[in-house]
């Protein structure tokens, strides 16, 4: 399946794609995890899920206060009934999430340079990380209320096995961050951890204390050293409690995966194990050239914006 090259753009009166893989090339935006997809992190791996029981909270729950307070205005059982129904749906869909099993995340092997890709009925595929393909896409929509824009993170893989039956040959998996240089800043988390290293990829620190309080008033306390305690109150506290509700969003994300799923095909435990360093596999040259060139063209791109 052909797709763009990394660093096309393409951009429509509603849409904007931007074409980030293959070949892995450096987007000039920071890693960062906006939707804790990093499960897992290790000098030999990266764990990535698309499990987020806490966005679907945080979602949900400002809709809920929204009818909250407008029966608190006007008390009005038409206003109670259509809140149960438009707000009741998605969350017997989050209650049924609670109850499933959690998807097996997606494991780079940088020392490989391979991707490991759960299926279904207990198989896997075992992907060359070059032929990963990655797309930010955006789309908007124009109404009475405005502009709407929503975008995502899109990584696809091809079946390496060439006699793969038609609808088994390729997979992609989508991460609803908005697009544009958000989708850019979470595909680096995966690019630069295998490009560059395990430091160039945030760590895995949602999921890494468990489903306590303690982890929010730790939270807190680190937004509070920038920003100080008012802001910090004002944002986290009453937009965060009270507007997305994050204390429940966190423990049930963190009691959710703590901890994570792990991969336990016999074959995929031997293939994560470290390897020597002379047996490290090494990007190809096309790849090591294209990232030379980006390199080049985002120094560039610096050098002349206005200090």
């Amino acid at each position: 399946m052909s797709t763009p090259e990394a660093g096309t753009t393409k951009k429509r009166l509603l849409s904007r794609n931007d074409y980030l893989a293959p070949l892995p090339i450096p987007t000039g935006e920071k890693s960062c995890d906006v939707l804790n997809i990093i499960w897992r992190k290790n000098e030999v791996f990266l764990d990535v899920g698309n499990y987020s029981i806490g966005s679907a909270v945080m979602t949900i729950w400002p809709g809920v206060m929204l009818f909250i307070l407008m029966n608190y205005i006007n008390p009005d059982p038409l206003i109670w009934g259509g809140g149960l129904i438009i707000m009741g749906i998605p969350i017997c869909f989050v209650i049924q999430g609670l109850f499933r099993e959690v998807p097996l995340p997606i494991r780079f092997n940088r020392q490989r340079r391979e991707v490991c890709v759960p299926r279904d009925n207990g198989e896997y595929w075992l992907v060359p990380w070059e032929s990963v393909t990655a797309a930010a896409t955006q789309h908007s929509s124009v109404s009475q209320a405005g502009r709407n824009t929503m975008g995502l993170l899109v990584i696809g893989f091809e079946n390496p096995d060439p006699h793969a039956e038609e609808d088994n040959k390729h997979f992609s998996l989508g991460f609803h961050c908005g697009g544009g240089t958000t989708a850019m800043a979470l595909w680096e988390c995966m690019r630069s951890y295998m490009e560059i290293g395990p430091a160039a990829a945030p760590e895995a620190a949602a999921l890494n204390s468990g489903a306590n309080l303690r982890y929010y008033i730790d939270y807190m306390s680190d937004k509070a050293k920038e920003r100080g305690w008012i802001l910090t109150l004002l944002w986290e506290g009453v937009f965060g409690v009270f507007i997305f509700n994050a204390p429940l969003a966190t423990y049930l994300q963190r009691k959710k995966l703590y901890p994570p799923p792990d991969l336990l095909y016999p074959d995929i435990i031997e293939w994560s194990k470290p390897l020597p360093p002379e047996q490290w596999a090494k990007p190809s040259p096309k790849l090591e050239a294209a990232i030379a060139k980006r390199e080049a063209e985002l120094a560039t791109q610096q050098e002349r914006e206005p200090a």
